[in-house]
């Protein structure tokens, strides 16, 4: 009776090098990214990424509130991730927990490296992150959808901030962990990265890693941001029909 209720875990990699959802270790997930979800907002975005769904809404620059929070030289970037409560399987209280609130702080700072905030003294852009359903690598999802709302919004950026989860799974260093893999794995380790420059302004780990398997991952994190990169350059081309599609006839 000793073992009732205690979770099998899988088997997350095969003997032929495939993950548990047929995967090789250097392949991301299907995503897909939508501009401009929201009329509402200055700025959206809809990321759907594997069995993520997390929509990102952007607003300014606008009066800043609280009042105090004002800064006379640059914008403030305030960032509020959330994961609704029933965006997972496990029963979830409404509202921000101290992980969201880490989260939030951790991709708003991301941002304060790369938006030009000088440009709007005295004002507020907020960036809001909602996860609609949870599956591993929300926080690299939402800032992916909060990176292209930004652009939506027409924030001036020094560039997109792609991100994406490494991790150590089954004893192999593997791109873009889902569930299982970030439940069962050795080691997490989400990033995000100036594309042009490969200057990382997020990168955290949980689990352990040699310093061999840290260098591999970061070269495969940095193969995943450029991949994720293009697949958000090219959801803005679609909202603004911007290359060869803009003179094509409906």
């Amino acid at each position: 009776m000793g073992n009732v209720g205690a979770k099998e875990i899988p088997v997350l990699l095969s003997p032929e090098g495939l993950r548990i959802d047929g995967r090789r270790l250097d392949e991301l997930r299907p995503l897909t990214i939508q501009a401009g979800a929201l009329h509402q907002a200055d700025g959206s975005a809809f990321v759907e990424w594997g069995a993520n769904k997390v929509l990102a809404a952007v607003y300014g620059p606008r009066e800043v509130h609280p009042r105090h929070l004002q800064q006379n030289h640059k914008a403030v970037i305030q960032c509020r991730y959330n994961m609704a409560a029933f965006s997972v399987d496990e029963r979830k209280r409404p509202g921000l927990d101290r992980r969201s609130q880490e989260i939030s702080k951790v991709i708003g700072e991301a941002f304060e490296s790369v938006v030009f905030a000088e440009e709007y003294p005295r004002t507020s852009i907020d960036i809001y992150i909602e996860v609609l359903q949870a599956n591993a690598g929300t926080r690299c999802a939402g800032l992916v959808a909060a990176s292209v709302a930004l652009a939506d919004a027409g924030i001036p950026m020094v560039d997109l901030l792609p991100a994406v989860a490494v991790g150590k799974v089954g004893g192999a260093i593997a791109l873009d962990l889902k569930k299982e893999e970030d439940n069962f794995g050795e080691a997490d380790l989400p990033m995000a990265l100036v594309p042009q420059s490969g200057r990382l302004v997020l990168l955290q780990m949980e689990g352990h890693m040699t310093e061999a398997e840290l260098a591999q991952a970061l070269d495969l994190g940095v193969k995943g941001c450029r991949e994720i990169y293009e697949k958000m350059k090219q959801a803005l081309r679609e909202r603004y029909a911007i290359g060869p599609m803009a003179g094509a006839s409906s």
